[in-house]
């Protein structure tokens, strides 16, 4: 070959060589817009993720505490502003847009930041607002004010001896206070998992919302008020609840529903007044043997309903059978801890049977027992209910059920206080007050918000997560998920045996960490 011969040639190779480049740019221009964005920087390993989030422990704790500080209970609106005030300082300093939303109530708290290219939104779930507080009941001077404890050889939790420990955090401390788990611990997980990502470059792959309600313990007035206002506001494409207790093994756990929440009460009656009991037994009826029998007539000695049609649509796959029994319970360690022989067989086993509706009798009452009491026949007898719904059963039809099965059982149902008339005319009467109360709500395991969050998790702790499919309790931001129609997941993050609601609330340190773990493992895995 020629001198030129070589050159020609060599330069044909390199318009090739150019050409191909060039298409390979051309290609990937046109599907970039496809490829989901990767976080920025390099990927933090399980191991890297641990060593952070020990750093950041210390911080957190500084945190939360001074959060804690502010009593917020929702019957004081001065209160629940100042914790406003509090968490837009806080969000504002992560390089979040705050916008304070007004309600027919209390306001909402809604902070908002967008990431580079990202093209879906994941909103957040917290709510600021907390129980009310007894101080008398609480085994530390102020609930207000975060105390350091861990456990004694008597079981009992006393507080850490001297100054706060300067280096290392026991993972089996608690932190006391109002709150500290319900639900300020984790809204301040995600602030410093927030802190963590941004010092080491990792830009979360997608738009981030957070709303905050502010009395989600009175029932979440406001935020159901609101809806229609702030839908559009509030759009996204994966919404995460950020309340609750994981499980019980403190293994990170994703929880996929809750069971919703109806209720009725039944009201029997005797003669018009209270009856001397040697005058008038064997004449004057009893209401409180009718409600007796009226409400053995509902479920057999196993616990199961009795109510006709009270089950109908439940049913379970296999592959959803494996998933429940998957649950690391301990049926005896559960049974023992509520000190109980034997278990209801609605279920084959604790994570089934909350699968199912439930019916309870959460309270009942006839004249008086104890100091007060007397030989008297009641003149009323009352009994009020509970149903925990699932996605299966409708509130309004579950209540109707029951009062068909009133009926059945011969009784006048009434939906008011029976007349003078009315009780000469009918011999057994129920004043029947039924609420449909709140839906439940469950998202599939294997949809795409489901793989998405299993496989956060599972790289942030190198195993699976605890897979819940629907919890047994209700979360009055179900009617929120519905209206957004946006597919939802509870994230829970703090200790089972955290005694929120009730004195002596508390936050295991180890579940701070783990938290803090989650959160920044879900802001740094690209959406599906």
């Amino acid at each position: 070959m020629t001198t030129r011969q070589t050159i020609q040639s060599v330069s044909d190779q390199r318009r090739t060589k150019t050409g191909f480049v060039q298409l390979i740019r051309m290609v990937c221009w046109l599907i970039m817009p496809f490829i989901p964005l990767v976080v920025s920087g390099q990927k933090l390993s399980e191991v890297k993720m641990d060593a952070l989030v020990e750093k950041q422990l210390w911080p957190a704790i500084d945190e939360l505490s001074d959060y804690v500080s502010l009593p917020n209970d929702a019957v004081n609106a001065e209160d629940i502003l100042k914790n406003i005030t509090w968490t837009e300082k806080a969000f504002a300093k992560r390089g979040f847009q705050t916008t304070v939303l007004k309600t027919s109530q209390l306001p909402l708290f809604l902070a908002e930041k967008t990431s580079p290219k990202a093209t879906k939104t994941v909103l957040f779930y917290f709510h600021m607002d907390g129980q009310p507080v007894r101080p008398a009941e609480w085994n530390q001077k102020d609930p207000w004010v975060t105390v350091f404890k861990e456990k004694a050889g008597t079981g009992e939790y006393k507080e850490l001896d001297g100054d706060r420990p300067k280096t290392g955090v026991n993972d089996e401390w608690r932190l006391f206070g109002r709150s500290t788990s319900d639900d300020k611990g984790p809204i301040v997980m995600l602030l410093n998992a927030l802190d963590i990502a941004q010092a080491e470059k990792q830009t979360p792959p997608f738009n981030i919302k957070i709303i905050i309600d502010t009395e989600e313990e009175k029932g979440s007035g406001g935020l159901k008020s609101a809806l229609d206002s702030y839908k559009d506001k509030l759009k996204a494409d994966y919404m995460i609840v950020m309340d609750g207790p994981i499980h019980s093994s403190n293994i990170p756990t994703l929880t996929f529903g809750c069971r919703g929440n109806a209720g009725f009460t039944m009201t029997t009656y005797g003669a018009i007044t209270q009856q001397h009991s040697g005058h008038y037994g064997n004449y004057s009826p009893n209401p409180a043997f009718r409600l007796a029998r009226l409400i053995t007539s509902m479920k057999d000695e196993q616990g199961r309903v009795l109510i006709p049609g009270f089950y109908d649509g439940i049913a379970f796959d296999d592959a959803t059978k494996k998933i429940m029994a998957a649950v690391p319970d301990n049926k005896q360690a559960i049974n023992k801890n509520l000190l109980i022989a034997e278990e209801e067989k609605v279920g084959a086993n604790y994570q089934e049977s909350l699968q199912y509706p439930s019916l309870n009798i959460r309270g009942m009452k006839a004249a008086v027992v104890g100091k007060g009491s007397g030989t008297i026949i009641p003149e009323e007898a009352i009994a009020s209910f509970d149903i925990r719904l699932v996605p299966e059963t409708d509130g309004k039809r579950m209540i109707d059920l029951v009062r068909k099965h009133i009926e059945k059982q011969g009784f006048t149902v009434l939906e008011h206080v029976p007349t003078p008339e009315e009780r000469l005319k009918y011999s057994q009467i129920v004043f029947f007050e039924g609420n449909a109360g709140t839906p439940a709500f469950r998202t599939g395991i294997d949809e795409p918000m489901g793989n998405w969050l299993r496989k956060a998790v599972t790289n942030g702790f190198g195993k699976d997560p605890v897979i819940v499919r629907i919890m047994g309790g209700t979360v009055p931001v179900v009617p929120f998920i519905q209206a957004l129609k946006v597919p939802a997941v509870i994230v829970p993050l703090v200790n089972m045996d955290n005694n929120q609601h009730s004195p002596n609330e508390n936050l295991r340190l180890g579940n701070l960490r783990s938290g803090i773990k989650t959160c920044l493992a879900i802001l740094t895995t690209p959406l599906p």
